[in-house]
């Protein structure tokens, strides 16, 4: 499935929701499907900056694809990463560097979160290309 195919699918799966508290409950209960992350992950390197409450991102990167975990200590902020890792996770450099994220806008996520939500997710959206470009230049040297 594609990164856009999943974005749909998210999509199609909120567009049932008429009322902004489903929709919440809807990401918690992303959120609580969500493994939790191995306490050796919950370490200052891997926390995002950025975030009002304590946000963890582990990236691996294997096989020309990045690997990622993330955690946080509130129910929406586990749930919106729940949906950001949905899309992302095990997917190539270029993929990720390539998206928009249409999700976000689509299901109002952008006009519904408080400006201290909405600032924490860039910023772990911002990390995981951030780790993207990373991967991808290496492997691009690599490849020299």
């Amino acid at each position: 499935m594609t990164i856009n195919e999943t974005e749909q699918e998210i999509i199609d799966e909120f567009s049932i929701y008429d009322d902004w508290m489903d929709k919440y409950a809807y990401i918690i209960e992303q959120g609580n499907q969500l493994a939790p992350l191995d306490e050796k992950y919950k370490v200052p390197e891997n926390i995002i900056q950025g975030c009002q409450s304590r946000v963890w991102l582990q990236t691996d990167y294997r096989d020309g694809r990045l690997y990622l975990q993330a955690e946080s200590d509130a129910v929406i902020v586990k749930g919106l990463l729940a949906l950001v890792l949905r899309v992302f996770n095990h997917r190539t450099p270029d993929e990720i560097l390539a998206s928009d994220l249409r999700f976000m806008k689509e299901i109002g996520l952008t006009e519904h979160l408080s400006p201290t939500r909405s600032n924490g997710l860039l910023s772990v959206i911002k990390q995981i290309r951030f780790y993207a470009m990373a991967y991808k230049a290496k492997s691009d040297s690599e490849k020299r």
